[in-house]
């Protein structure tokens, strides 16, 4: 790829390679797709390219939006990478175990959700691995590989659930977590549909199915 520099591997997934570095001087990422060995090699082209393609318009439509996440620099859909701006800061994971952060970034990240809704789209994979803050406590979304755009009211749920079940698992010690995102949640006003309160109620009907199962 001409113009990039490679640092360091950031992360690596069985869905794909995130690499730090630089694109043309400026701080940058680089995210490719892993190619799946046990699909006909164009069949699993085509499912990266159509999956690649969601992610682009996800990042387009945040993007444009002005919800924080990353700007995305250069994309090769055939290849299956995507370059993405540098979002500065750590994970909120490693903030919430070392203290740094607490339930008011907690509520402050229910109400980025459902900003993040109320514009048509679902995760897919919402961890606390998965979301970015600064020395400022901005918060940020980033990996949308899972997402997708007008999704049904199930996927808003999981998203939730998803999250809910990060937070139960790698952070015990904020006891009532999840209730305090979702005051955040509930906090931002309804433009897209369903409405915060019908995605709450999905999620409360997804957890009871779980707790059943389990």
């Amino acid at each position: 790829m001409p113009m990039w520099q490679q640092s360091k591997i950031l992360h690596q997934g069985a869905e794909a390679i995130v690499i730090s570095g630089y694109w043309m001087g400026v701080k940058a990422v680089l995210k490719m797709r892993n190619p799946r060995s046990y699909r006909h090699p164009d069949l699993d082209r085509r499912l990266t390219r159509q999956r690649l393609s969601v992610e682009v318009r996800v990042l387009d439509k945040l993007h444009s939006s002005e919800l924080s996440c990353p700007s995305l620099l250069d994309v090769d859909l055939d290849k299956g990478w995507l370059l993405l701006s540098h979002i500065e800061g750590e994970t909120l994971y490693d903030s919430l175990l070392s203290g740094k952060s607490g339930f008011e970034e907690i509520k402050k990240l229910g109400k980025l959700i459902r900003e993040m809704h109320n514009l048509g789209v679902s995760h897919g994979d919402l961890t606390t691995h998965n979301i970015m803050i600064d020395d400022c406590k901005s918060l940020s979304l980033i990996d949308f590989g899972l997402s997708k755009i007008a999704p049904e009211v199930e996927h808003l749920g999981l998203d939730l659930q998803v999250l809910n079940e990060c937070l139960n698992a790698s952070h015990h010690d904020f006891e009532g977590a999840i209730d305090v995102l979702i005051d955040g949640y509930l906090s931002s006003s309804d433009i897209f549909s369903p409405s915060g309160k019908e995605v709450i109620e999905r999620f409360n009907s997804i957890r009871r199915r779980v707790r059943y199962h389990a």
